[in-house]
Parts: C-alpha cells; sequence; structure tokens
C-alpha cells in the first residue's frame, strides 16, 4: 500500500497536558467552516485553537487545498474535535468551507489515502460504520454539505488505496 507523506509541522506542544488514546475505532472528518474558503495551515489552527485555551491544535491531521496532509495533534493523543467522541476517534480537518466551497481532487485523493493508511494502522474496516462526518456525531453542519455528499466516494477510494 502506498502510504501518503505527512509533512511534519514541529508544533509547539505541551505534551503533559495530552493523554494517550487507549482505543482507536473511529475517524471523523471536519471542515474549517469559516466564513470563507480558506486554506489555513496547522499551525494557523493551533495558534487559533491555543487562543481559545486549548492546549494544541484538536485536530491529528490537516488535508490543504492542495492535497498537502500536515501533522496537527500526535496522532497517539486523545483530540480536541468532536466532543463526547474524542477518546475513541482520530480527527481529520479538511481545509475549507465547505458550505459555500467544494473541496479540490486533492483534498479528495490525500483524505482517501490518509484513511487508507490509518485504518490499515489502526486495524479499522474502511467502510462508513469506522468513517464519518462530524454531523453524524453530533448536531453541526460540519463537514459540510459539499464534502459530506462525498463521503461514500472518498470511502470507496480509500479501499481502492488500501489494495495498492
Amino acid at each position: 500500500m502506498e502510504r501518503i507523506p505527512i509533512v511534519e509541522t514541529y508544533l509547539d506542544i505541551n505534551y503533559n497536558q495530552l493523554t494517550t488514546r487507549s482505543v482507536t475505532d473511529m475517524i471523523v472528518i471536519h471542515h474549517t467552516g469559516n466564513p470563507t474558503d480558506d486554506d489555513l495551515s496547522a499551525a494557523e489552527i493551533d495558534a487559533s485553537h491555543k487562543a481559545q485555551g486549548w492546549s494544541c491544535i484538536g485536530y491529528h491531521y490537516v488535508v490543504r487545498k492542495d492535497g498537502t496532509v500536515e501533522i496537527g495533534r500526535p496522532h497517539w493523543t486523545i483530540g480536541a474535535h468532536a466532543f463526547g467522541e474524542n477518546k475513541h476517534t482520530i480527527g481529520i480537518h479538511v481545509c475549507g468551507n465547505f458550505e459555500i466551497g467544494e473541496p479540490t481532487d486533492r483534498q479528495i485523493e490525500s483524505l482517501a489515502m490518509l484513511l487508507a493508511n490509518l485504518c490499515t494502522d489502526y486495524g479499522l474496516t474502511i467502510d462508513r460504520d469506522h468513517i464519518v462526518g462530524h454531523r453524524e456525531l453530533m448536531s453541526t453542519a460540519c463537514p459540510g454539505s459539499n464534502l459530506f455528499a462525498q463521503m461514500d466516494t472518498i470511502v470507496g477510494k480509500a479501499n481502492f488505496y488500501a489494495v495498492q
């Protein structure tokens, strides 16, 4: 299986404030949801989350508009991305407001390959029971209608990448 290149961001993270996740049984997809269809880096999201009083970026991975995948919160830690569901999930942030914009083809492909890699690494079946949009866990528009509409396609592509 091909591995998606992941950019190390060297965020200033106080590891003493983070807790190890003991189980991983789901991956949650998010979008920015800001008023503009922006392309924020992991460092920019980290700064925004810290300004809100969080220890660091809440998402484990960030998928940029050009398809680049950046490391956010360390993958082995409990995230801060889906209230009540963080202890057992990995959070992936796809940059953009997908209520008004469309994810890029590069984002879709990178997200699918990242999902294939993570599901394989964590022994998860690549299906819609294990890969969900944030809105499936609570009342929110996230990950935006335009990205959410492609979830089945993304999971199908992830299955393709897993056997390559």
